[in-house]
């Protein structure tokens, strides 16, 4: 089969939508691009079992619309698949819409004379939004296929091999009955005759919606192939990426997706939906990925986008592993991380393996929030960890939400404060502030559901450029708590902390790059931000 994985483009919206990869949605000013790891195995997936395989991410790459309808049109593909989400989904309709009315149906092209009949490209979409409501996007759009849970590499595989074998059409499908995973994944030799649908896989029926079961997480993640990095054009993500001190750099996953489960893991955010169990790869495993990419393609600089990093047993044998191979002087690590999961210890042997720098969520500086997120979290932890890091030659980056419906203003202003703090003493390198955002499927969605808590159903509005949950703060100047937290990185005690902080040309660039997107991000937040509420935000502690 002819398999297309692609980001549309998005006709209208100005700035660069963040969609591959990304736990939120956001459009930014300035141009940040991550690389999307599961969509990336899926594609090496695919090409390893045999399939031709065409990686289309016209958002990193610049294309306009038509240019991308144009090139579906040309290449024909049997399918075409989409990582999706909440702020989007409406618009992937549409798009589905457009590439679906390009290929005439095969019945009415048979019936002219001297014609090829086309196939219309069967689309696939995934993630979290159609995990969570996937017979919307049936109602709502002539999608073919929803993909469920988090494991869509697997998925994606075991759906072409399916249509591949048994044809593409949709009698094919009927009769189909929940299966269980082969948790070790096969991308060579031929694809059996009795080959069946996983768990996961929603389809159409003779105008019914059906599936074939809860999508289950038992694959093997050890059986993955390494990435095969230049089908899915690593270089366009290598560069345009704020983590970076060193470039080329590129992303990895060790685990799926976060260990925090605990209580279902954080209310707010929707990757639970995908990953509700936590796996992780063999130490050896991941090292022998990281040699790979020092090796073939020169890389600087690795960010580890598991939801939380593996903490423990497994993170001191990683740091040993890293030290010993000697991939601590070629490389930064970078990853997420919890607060309240490490020692100072813990940091010091990060610090050896040349971690540098740890993106932390701080989320609120208050207690009842931290709570009612489950984030199961002390507020003193976070000043502590973020010492603890910094002492030990580490770069905290803090991730803050403002916006929930139960804070008020003064509430709100101690997580600024606290913000500013920690960056003004250096305990805190970078940060990012957000409205936050309830999305479908989210324990933080049902609560606001059942509370009347929510101002629209409107998915296009979810995007992050005003609150969609009803709150006690007026909305400029709850958009002004975010662009204020910005403006800390320009308070003078900081910018002097930082001229100090230069030891070369890399940091100094990493600086003026940083400043750069600091700087677009407050115009990001201005455009939700009234001119008379703006200044609204105390500019001090």
């Amino acid at each position: 089969m002819k398999i297309i994985i692609s980001y549309p483009p998005f006709s209208g919206v100005k700035g660069i939508p963040l969609l591959s990869q990304n736990r939120q949605y956001q459009v930014f000013s300035e141009k940040t691009v991550i690389y999307p790891i599961v969509p990336a195995q899926a594609a090496t997936l695919l090409r390893q079992s045999g399939h031709e395989v065409i990686w289309n991410d016209c958002i990193a790459e610049g294309w306009s619309y038509d240019k991308f309808l144009e090139f579906i049109q040309k290449e024909k593909p049997d399918l075409i698949a989409f990582e999706t989400k909440t702020p989007v989904i409406k618009q992937h309709w549409k798009i589905i819409s457009d590439i679906k009315g390009q290929f005439p149906s095969r019945l009415n092209q048979s019936n002219l004379k001297g014609t090829v009949p086309k196939i219309v490209p069967k689309i696939v979409l995934f993630g979290d939004h159609v995990t969570a409501l996937p017979e919307e996007s049936f109602q709502n759009s002539q999608v073919d296929f929803v993909l469920s849970g988090g494991d869509y590499d697997f998925l994606l595989l075991n759906l072409c091999n399916f249509l591949e074998k048994k044809g593409l059409s949709p009698q094919n499908m009927k009769g189909l009955s929940p299966k269980g995973t082969d948790p070790e994944v096969k991308t060579k030799g031929a694809v059996p005759d009795n080959i069946e649908l996983e768990s996961g896989i929603h389809y159409r029926d003779n105008g019914q919606i059906k599936n074939t079961g809860r999508f289950q997480l038992n694959h093997n993640l050890d059986s993955l192939p390494f990435i095969d990095r230049d089908l899915t054009q690593w270089r366009l993500y290598a560069y345009k990426n704020g983590n970076y001190k060193r470039t080329p750099g590129t992303y990895i996953m060790s685990g799926r997706d976060c260990w925090h489960r605990e209580g279902g893991g954080c209310t707010f955010c929707a990757w639970p939906l995908l990953y509700p169990e936590f796996r992780v790869r063999k130490v050896d495993n991941v090292l022998d990925e990281i040699g790979t990419l020092i090796e073939k393609y020169n890389i600087k600089e690795i960010m580890d986008d598991t939801g939380t990093f593996p903490a423990g047993d497994w993170l001191r044998k990683f740091c040993r592993g890293t030290i010993n191979r000697g991939y601590n002087r070629k490389i930064y690590l970078d990853c997420n991380m919890r607060f309240g999961a490490l020692s100072y210890e813990d940091f010091s042997l990060m610090k050896r393996a040349n971690f540098r720098l740890l993106l932390f969520g701080l989320e609120s500086a208050n207690q009842k929030t931290l709570d009612k997120i489950n984030k199961n979290l002390k507020v003193e932890r976070i000043i502590q960890d973020c010492k603890s890091a910094t002492k030990a030659g580490l770069y905290p980056h803090i991730t803050i939400m403002f916006g929930y419906p139960w804070e008020t203003y003064e509430d709100a202003l101690k997580t600024l404060k606290l913000g500013r703090q920690l960056l003004k003493k250096g305990y805190a390198y970078t940060m990012q502030a957000t409205v936050a955002i309830p999305y479908p499927g989210t324990p933080l969605f049902e609560e606001c559901k059942q509370k009347n808590l929510l101002k629209t159903f409107d998915w296009d509005g979810y995007d992050m450029k005003s609150p969609v949950m009803k709150t006690r703060i007026e909305n400029n100047k709850l958009m002004g708590l975010v662009q204020g937290m910005y403006k800390a990185s320009f308070q003078p005690e900081f910018i002097l902390r930082k001229i100090f902080s230069l030891r070369d040309l890399d940091d100094l660039n990493y600086y003026l790059r940083a400043a750069k997107k600091v700087a677009g991000h407050i115009f990001d937040f201005k455009k939700g931000l009234s001119a008379t509420d703006e200044g609204s935000v105390p500019e001090g502690d």
